[in-house]
């Protein structure tokens, strides 16, 4: 019970990133660099209070994995913050949301793992979802609905791009990869901030210094921790199944309490492109063969 709690909470956490977002006034960039700083610190406290160690062995075997992998997940971050900015909370979140169906086509290329008829539905399906939900942004000339849209896919397909590259990571555990991909990222994108830029001045955004204390913190560093404290204990089908609680609170936040608008075409291109990322990950012959079995 304790571990579905956690991962519970986690995913709620992860759900209210947007909101945070919202919030801040600074470049989506600044805002990942800073996020990502903060949650490595904090899952390095926790490790120094909890009397663990880094395991930095499997670091040097596969460094260029995670160089490749703190990339994307710098991308997507970048990316998802920077949809926030253009349309609405539930657009963005379920743009990003296609993210695993990119994994699914990508598979068969690079995990030499086959297409099945369930995948190929599930992809056609959101395709459809997708399309819906980009209708409002190709109804409405002048809106940054579409743009936003796009961008939060960008993000998706980092994050693909991040949970295909993990694949490959076979040595470690999930929280230390997690500990050193943040604290890689976060220099990756220091980088890129002062060559864009040449400096970065925090004083100038006094206000929102609060909030991204909390993205870090909260959002970032307990958020993870909870993630993988809680999926430690979990089966792959129950972590499949809760993971969309994520999306669902976001497009929550996003309707009740921002009062972001959205027509009823995306209302049900979202239920459809979550639905067939649901049917994706979830498979019902473990749950048949549960049920004969009598569990």
């Amino acid at each position: 019970m304790k571990a579905l709690l956690q991962f519970i909470a986690s995913m709620v956490i992860f759900g209210t990133i947007g909101l945070i977002i919202k919030q801040i006034n600074i470049k989506p960039v600044e805002i990942a660099m800073l996020s990502s700083f903060i949650g490595c610190a904090f899952l390095i406290l926790i490790y120094l209070i909890r009397n663990n160690k880094l395991d930095f062995s499997f670091l040097k075997k596969y460094k260029w994995l995670m160089f490749v992998s703190s990339l994307a997940l710098a991308g997507n971050w970048v990316f998802l913050f920077q949809s926030y900015q253009y349309t609405s909370i539930a657009n963005a979140t379920l743009g990003y949301y296609f993210g695993p169906i990119i994994v699914l086509l990508l598979s068969p290329f690079i995990l030499k793992e086959p297409l099945t008829k369930k995948s190929v539905l599930c992809i056609i399906s959101s395709l459809i979802g997708l399309i819906l939900i980009l209708s409002n942004g190709f109804l409405q000339p002048g809106s940054n609905d579409v743009l936003g849209i796009l961008i939060s896919m960008l993000a998706g397909s980092c994050y693909a791009g991040l949970m295909i590259t993990n694949k490959f990571i076979k040595q470690g555990n999930r929280m230390d990869l997690t500990i050193f991909q943040l604290g890689i990222t976060s220099l990756i994108l220091l980088a890129f901030v002062f060559l864009i830029s040449g400096k970065f001045e925090i004083t100038s955004h006094l206000n929102a210094i609060p909030f991204i204390v909390f993205l870090g913190v909260i959002n970032t560093g307990i958020g993870f921790w909870l993630f993988f404290s809680g999926m430690e204990k979990l089966n792959g089908q129950n972590i499949a199944l809760l993971s969309y609680i994520d999306p669902l609170v976001a497009i929550f936040i996003s309707g009740l309490i921002l009062r972001e608008h959205f027509t009823v075409l995306q209302i049900i291109g979202g239920v459809i492109l979550i639905t067939s990322t649901f049917f994706s990950e979830f498979s019902f012959k473990r749950i048949r063969i549960r049920r004969k079995q009598g569990f």
